[in-house]
């Protein structure tokens, strides 16, 4: 490998793209190819660069094995940057298999953080956390240790604890530091500002109030019996029962919990459960059988009481009841949540990590272009929609994940 080439991958390895450009710009051969593309997607022009990468991989011989691997993994880190959730894990696999086969054990651990770092992003927490723990970033250079740290402190931030996810990003900027890269000590210095900011807001008999991630984490081990909007839960005390697979049966508990210590009448839980204007014979039969669900799964908790107008909810244990919802409701929350890491999304993408059809994605992203809240660039399969984030809030009880367990 010649001299420029060397120098050109030195400064990429050091955050300088404009540098190794400088070395390798008028070149063509594949080595050449493959920095110019690395350089590119560092200096945000993703399009081009996977364009630069493709050539470089065709250029590479069939004996070139590794640098084709090399390739493929700066390929897959693209389209994750890209949000191109897509992206083919087996391509990825089978290109850490060869890294690992040659001896180049830090691109191959590279490989290994893209998919701990896709599966963060569709909210596959126990998948991505088994990855992780088969690394020891020990040995690795600063860089990869502070890629290491961020993803510790995106699970632990997804699992809200929140004083891990310090301490984690307290040793990634550490290590960012060391590295010298000035895009890695931003990521880790914007990571660390979400634990500043408000990531809920409680409802309690009729007051509010904006929680920070450490304070929501205090709530959840706490005694208070909480109806839990962001994750779909209802928890006190260390116990813990999901309702994501039962939207009803959450709304009911809701409605009990935002007017506890009061009941709510049949009249209104059959409007707000069931969106009936005017509530006949079946709807009250519905209710009731709701209602008969609801009991059994809160059974642990809490009873849900019958009353002359409605119904009640009376804790077992717990002193008070809250209601604990996003820092703003919107009914298209999710897809902005994802929108404002400020990353290009494609609908795809957004549809893959919120399980929903591409459609439904579409369609809520054309109601929030509408309303000024995101925009789209690029046309067909190349389209990518992005809005700035939501100022002073942070999104990350909004991400997806799935609950207790995915």
């Amino acid at each position: 490998m010649d001299s420029l080439i060397t120098a050109a991958g030195r400064a990429l390895a050091l955050g300088d793209p404009l540098g190794a450009l400088n070395r390798v710009a008028l070149r063509d051969d594949p080595p050449a190819l493959a920095l110019r593309g690395i350089a590119m997607a560092q200096l945000g022009d993703l399009p081009r660069a996977r364009v630069l990468l493709r050539g470089a991989m065709r250029g590479f011989g069939p004996q070139e094995a590794v640098a084709r691997a090399r390739c493929a993994v700066a390929e897959a880190e693209i389209a994750l940057a890209a949000r191109d959730l897509g992206f083919s894990a087996a391509t990825l696999d089978q290109a850490r298999g060869v890294l690992e086969a040659r001896g180049d054990r830090l691109n191959a651990a590279h490989a290994r953080y893209l998919e701990i770092r896709r599966l963060l992003l569709v909210g596959r927490l126990d998948k991505a956390e088994g990855a992780l723990a088969q690394l020891d970033p020990t040995p690795f250079p600063p860089a990869l240790r502070a890629a290491h740290e961020l993803v510790v402190a995106g699970i632990a931030l997804r699992r809200v604890r929140a004083q891990p996810a310090r301490a984690a990003l307290a040793r990634a900027g550490r290590a960012a530091r060391q590295a010298g890269i000035p895009a890695l000590m931003a990521e880790v210095d914007a990571a660390a500002r979400a634990l500043t900011l408000p990531a809920a807001r409680l409802l309690t008999q009729g007051t509010q109030r904006l929680l920070t991630l450490e304070e929501v984490e205090a709530l959840r081990a706490s005694t208070m019996l909480v109806v839990d909007a962001c994750r779909l839960t209802v928890h006190a005390g260390g116990t813990l029962i999901p309702l994501t697979r039962r939207p009803v049966l959450f709304t009911l508990a809701r409605a009990l919990a935002e007017a506890w210590p009061a009941d709510v009448s049949r009249r209104a839980l059959v409007a707000r459960a069931f969106r009936a204007k005017d509530a006949d014979e079946s709807h009250r039969a519905r209710l009731r059988v709701e209602i008969g669900r609801l009991r059994a799964l809160l059974r642990p908790l809490a009873q849900v009481q019958a009353t002359r107008q409605g119904f009640a909810l009376q804790p077992l244990e717990a002193a008070d009841v809250a209601v604990l919802t996003l820092p703003e409701e919107d009914a298209l929350a999710t897809v902005l949540a994802l929108l404002a890491d400020g990353e290009p999304w494609s609908s795809s993408a957004l549809a893959m990590a919120l399980g929903a059809s591409q459609r439904t994605v579409q369609r809520a992203l054309e109601t929030l272009a509408a309303a000024g809240k995101a925009q789209a660039f690029g046309q067909g399969r190349a389209r990518r929609w992005t809005t700035p984030p939501l100022p002073g809030f942070t999104t990350t009880l909004l991400l997806p994940t799935f609950l207790p367990g995915d």
